[in-house]
């Protein structure tokens, strides 16, 4: 059973932004969701754990790895499929494939092509491996990203935002080829769409502000919040109002109605009916109370 162990990780930049403040996590084998708005620090975390930057302070362990200690040996046993990569513009994806598994020392001609025609078929990219990877779609390029990240077998997969501006077919077979991925290794996704987490993890943590806010199982965490969610419909003018009165947790237009969602233990007032908790509130209640805690130390 792989593991990987983070203690401690700390990484402030010149700018003076502390992207990373104290993690501490525990991730098995399977899916692990990492769930938080853009600019919580999570790309921050999937550079430090693929040994592309180093951290100010910290420990990182995987499978008894000292991995800031020997980034050699945990490259080894990595993918890594970043936010944006980039690729040569006129090379196929079987050319493509075949040259990055060259550079990752499977030497034997007969090895990489079996190899290739593996990762082609697994990602679904067959039909399209002799076409140029820079004409793919959105959703074939990420394909294509996670077949080159599978290249030598790793042990440790990072996905960062992988399913961005994805159509919802191409997001589906992309959360498909996760799942089966996420059998064997250690997979971590990174992202700000609750519905990816929801979806594929059996466990999760929600980061915000350099931290790891909460953790745990999805449907724990969600059953959590059961009886505490309310909804109404407002008019739109009154929502500073509602926010000032109550716990807003979420704001949005519904066939063109604004409805709010608040968490409290009680019915806040007779206009509010009972509503079903999702993730989506346990990620929103997460980090509004987090920035509301961090504002009311500021003042």
């Amino acid at each position: 059973m792989s593991l990987l162990s983070i203690t401690g990780l700390e990484k402030t930049y010149k700018n003076r932004v502390r992207a990373l403040d104290g993690i501490n996590l525990d991730i098995p084998n399977g899916i692990f969701g990492l769930l938080g708005p853009n600019g919580a620090g999570k790309s921050t975390l999937m550079r430090t754990i693929a040994t592309l930057q180093a951290p100010d302070a910290g420990r990182l362990t995987f499978d008894e790895i000292d991995v800031l200690a020997e980034p050699q040996k945990l490259r080894a046993q990595l993918g890594y499929l970043p936010q944006d990569f980039g690729v040569y513009p006129r090379m196929s994806a079987r050319a493509l494939l075949d040259h990055l598994a060259v550079l990752k020392g499977i030497a034997t001609p007969k090895v990489r092509r079996q190899l290739v025609d593996t990762l082609l078929e697994q990602t679904n990219l067959t039909v399209a491996a002799n076409k140029p990877v820079a004409g793919y779609s959105g959703g074939m390029r990420q394909r294509f990203g996670i077949a080159q990240a599978l290249i030598g077998d790793p042990k440790l997969v990072i996905v960062d935002e992988p399913t961005a501006g994805l159509d919802p077919e191409e997001r589906y077979r992309f959360q498909n080829l996760l799942s089966e991925i996420g059998e064997n290794v250690v997979v971590i996704l990174s992202t700000h769409i609750v519905e990816d987490v929801s979806e594929l993890c059996p466990q999760m943590a929600i980061m915000a502000g350099g931290r790891i806010l909460k953790g745990g199982n999805p449907a724990t965490l969600t059953a959590e919040l059961s009886g505490k969610v309310w909804r109404t419909a407002i008019d739109r003018a009154l929502l500073a109002d509602y926010r000032a009165k109550h716990q807003v947790i979420s704001a949005r237009l519904v066939m063109g109605q604004t409805v709010i969602q608040v968490l409290s233990d009680v019915q806040p007032g007779s206009e509010f009916d009972p509503a079903d908790a999702t993730l989506e509130d346990v990620y929103f209640a997460t980090v509004r109370s987090a920035s509301g805690r961090a504002a009311s130390q500021a003042e």
